[in-house]
């Protein structure tokens, strides 16, 4: 029988087999009770982000009552002056992060898929996702000063998190790399393009997008770190570390927080839908 016989046949009637959903059980229900397990997974997720935002307009957001709404906190926030520096920090530290990460990842993520054991290199490189941030911190702290002779601070935050954000932002790269069709340079090579041509006119049209994911997670993990600073930190404090010692200690700064998280909710939020959206939904269409 030829391929044309087989494609036929394949499209006949006859041949037409039976959803792979029904051989799997799901027109026994598990279908549904998948369904409604996401439905739960997503309101366990959204709805304390939608609280959040809620609480943060609230007079009284302590007693877990929405109203009356008001919007004295956001006033407050405004005239509070001592979160200005460690959020300008967070952001200084956090763009450093993501601009390293996204030059790391990509250069490691191109090379990994033509390794001669690309498993276990993937491996050892994500293994520091595994590491409780209480053990890395404590274990960088030993490092930096005792091998680097490191004065704690910026400098010794922004190294813990690059420790930190770096796997997560290879696998944004390596997710569009193993894709990735190597005839392609091949050609390219073969017409006489150079090295650098094949990657700014082939490679990195095709790997923007992990490119621009591994930045932001880079810049979003450094922003949100608190264990590994605050071992790190020194007399330095960064955005979440000061949210942390607010909350601990004086709880008339939790309204304040929670207009601030909201605020950072506001825009992060937006920005990662859209990166996901043009990574897993116009990129599979294109």
């Amino acid at each position: 029988m030829t391929a044309v016989d087989i494609r036929q046949a394949a499209g006949s009637p006859l041949m037409v087999s039976r959803p792979i959903s029904n051989k799997l059980g799901f027109s026994l229900g598990w279908g549904k009770l998948a369904k409604w397990c996401g439905y739960c997974a997503l309101i366990l997720t959204y709805f304390p982000l939608f609280w959040l935002a809620l609480m943060s307009v609230s007079e009284r957001p302590l007693s877990g009552l929405p109203f009356p709404l008001s919007f004295e906190h956001y006033r407050a926030l405004a005239s509070e002056p001592r979160w200005i520096e460690p959020f300008l920090s967070s952001i200084a530290i956090g763009l450093a992060v993501a601009v390293v990460c996204m030059i790391v990842a990509t250069a490691v993520g191109r090379a990994i898929p033509n390794a001669r054991r690309p498993g276990a290199l993937v491996l050892f490189a994500v293994i520091p996702l595994f590491v409780p941030g209480m053990s890395m911190g404590a274990a960088l702290f030993i490092f930096l000063r005792t091998f680097l002779d490191l004065k704690l601070g910026y400098w010794a935050v922004f190294l813990g998190h690059i420790v930190w954000a770096l796997p997560f932002s290879l696998l944004m790269v390596l997710v569009i790399a193993v894709r990735f069709d190597h005839r392609l340079l091949e050609a390219a090579e073969d017409l006489g393009a150079s090295a650098w041509r094949r990657f700014w006119d082939i490679e990195f049209p095709i790997l923007r997008p992990g490119i621009v994911g591994a930045g932001l997670f880079g810049f979003l993990l450094s922003f949100n770190e608190i264990l590994r600073s605050t071992f790190l930190r020194g007399l330095e404090t960064t955005m979440p570390v000061w949210n942390w010692m607010m909350a601990a200690s004086q709880q008339s700064q939790v309204p304040i927080i929670f207009s601030l998280s909201t605020i950072v909710l506001v825009f992060t939020l937006p920005l990662l839908g859209g990166f996901f959206w043009v990574l897993f939904v116009k990129l599979d269409k294109s």
